[in-house]
């Protein structure tokens, strides 16, 4: 599934700032099986373009196109991650993972389905608890088998991780690109974290400005599984670095 984004500018209105241009003239494309990171500080529209590539809100001007289609609403095909887990706490973990599938009435092969991403989690034994019974990367794990289990042809992750231990993030982290490399959906990851996007995706979008727009592309093209030790890494890690330096030295320079 390719998507492109063509020209994007996201404007919002209210009384203490009116007009205010959030991204402006954003363009860039998403190739089929691509885990494409969008990579910048918090507050500069990184959440509000994965809102857009959702469906969730439409450009103020341009247009998204997947597959040659405008996105003009949410869509099965595209599914999303949020910051913070978000699941029913009167349903089982098992109901939880199901119940999007169910309210679209994708039920066919539903309980393989679901127990066999519970089992790829590590949730296996966990499926008849409820979501107050489990530690957060537990439930954010389940919210990743929700995600996942209709197959969906994007995945769109919203720092997901971000406010999990050290440990859990890494591990969660590992168990995702497992899953990208094995299920090939196209993946979208909104994150602030510089040695995540390297981990993680093999094209890094740098996002900045105010309004935002894109500074820079790199592509990745280090082997996975990624070593942070790794020479190839520190170096993407410093260009990246350098080049979030020199725009915020423009940004400076303009006010």
């Amino acid at each position: 599934m390719k998507i492109d984004i063509e020209n994007i500018t996201k404007t919002y209105s209210d009384a203490r700032k009116p007009d205010h241009v959030v991204l402006q003239d954003v363009s860039f494309a998403i190739g089929s099986g691509d885990f494409v990171i969008i990579l910048g500080e918090s507050g500069c529209g990184k959440t509000t373009l994965l809102n857009l590539l959702a469906g969730l809100e439409l450009p103020t001007k341009g247009r998204i196109r997947v597959d040659g289609d405008i996105i003009t609403g949410i869509h099965p095909s595209r599914s999303m991650l949020f910051q913070q887990p978000a699941l029913l706490p009167w349903l089982t973990v098992r109901d939880n993972v199901a119940y999007g599938c169910n309210i679209r009435k994708d039920t066919d092969n539903l309980d393989y389905r679901v127990n066999q991403f519970l089992e790829i989690m590590g949730l296996g034994g966990f499926a008849t608890a409820r979501p107050g019974q489990l530690s957060l990367g537990m439930a954010q794990r389940v919210c990743l088998a929700r995600a996942l289990v209709g197959h969906p042809e994007v995945l769109l992750l919203d720092e997901p991780f971000a406010s999990l231990d050290t440990f859990t993030q890494a591990h969660i982290q590992e168990e995702l690109v497992n899953l990208w490399l094995s299920e090939n959906f196209t993946a979208v990851f909104v994150t602030h974290d510089i040695d995540e996007a390297i981990y993680l995706g093999n094209k890094i979008i740098l996002l900045a400005g105010d309004p935002a727009n894109i500074t820079d592309i790199f592509e990745v093209k280090e082997s996975y599984p990624r070593d942070r030790n790794h020479l190839g890494f520190k170096q993407i890690r410093n260009n990246i670095l350098e080049r979030f330096k020199n725009a915020y030295l423009a940004k400076r320079t303009l006010l």
